[in-house]
């Protein structure tokens, strides 16, 4: 897949990423819900991403908090009619109930590109494993993460990550969206008026499937979810 620009690598970044590949990073120490008003907005250029991407405005923070210290590169969030007119996402190659749809989801490869499991994955692996310490058991605000084990995800192919959020319809604005607290990536991204509770306990999240069907040149899987 082409990218808009060519990613250069700085020996300063990639040493800072170098140096994290072994020390996990703990799990959040809380979640919250963010209600709305929210909106789909265009990923920023702290996120590394292919051209055109979008989520909704909640996840930025989270989003650039993960930046900061994986080597992420951003292939498909928000799949459905863009704001404005036109398209936003992969077209048609999202399993029914995806959270691609509500712009609630991120497929990502690495920073730096490989279609085979190889060194440049090693900092996708280690997210995957804060996301999922235990196969099948998501660490909270995670409702669903797809890699290692999971059908057309994977080392190689790329890693989906689904933050947990109240039912919505399809390309629908979900009520409330489960973060985990990233104050210093706030300023600027919150909608008006938004409102924010702490939980201790996760209300009720669509059943169903989360997951999409990806098929990315970047990948070294055959296409599945």
């Amino acid at each position: 897949m082409i990218r808009k620009s060519l990613i250069v690598c700085v020996a300063a970044l990639c040493l800072g990423f170098v140096s994290q590949a072994g020390a996990a990073e703990p799990p959040p120490s809380e979640t919250r819900l963010v209600y709305g008003p929210s909106k789909i907005v265009p990923l920023p250029e702290s996120i590394p991403h292919e051209a055109g991407d979008m989520v909704d405005a909640r996840l930025l923070p989270d989003l650039r908090w993960l930046a900061q210290r994986y080597p992420i590169y951003v292939t498909d969030g928000y799949s459905g009619p863009a704001p404005g007119g036109g398209w936003s996402g992969c077209h048609g190659c999202h399993v029914a109930g995806s959270d691609h749809y509500n712009g609630l989801a991120v497929d990502i490869v690495p920073l730096v590109p490989s279609s085979r499991c190889d060194a440049k994955w090693t900092g996708i692996s280690r997210l995957a494993r804060w996301a999922e310490p235990v196969p099948g058991k998501p660490v909270l605000p995670f409702r669903w993460v797809g890699y290692d084990g999971d059908a057309g995800h994977g080392c190689g192919h790329h890693l989906h990550l689904s933050w947990n959020h109240a039912p919505a319809k399809r390309y629908a604005l979900a009520q409330w969206v489960e973060t985990f607290p990233a104050p210093e990536f706030e300023t600027g991204v919150n909608p008006r008026g938004k409102k924010v509770k702490k939980v201790a306990r996760t209300p009720q999240a669509p059943s169903g499937p989360s997951g999409g069907i990806s098929q990315y040149k970047t990948g070294g899987i055959g296409a599945g979810d």
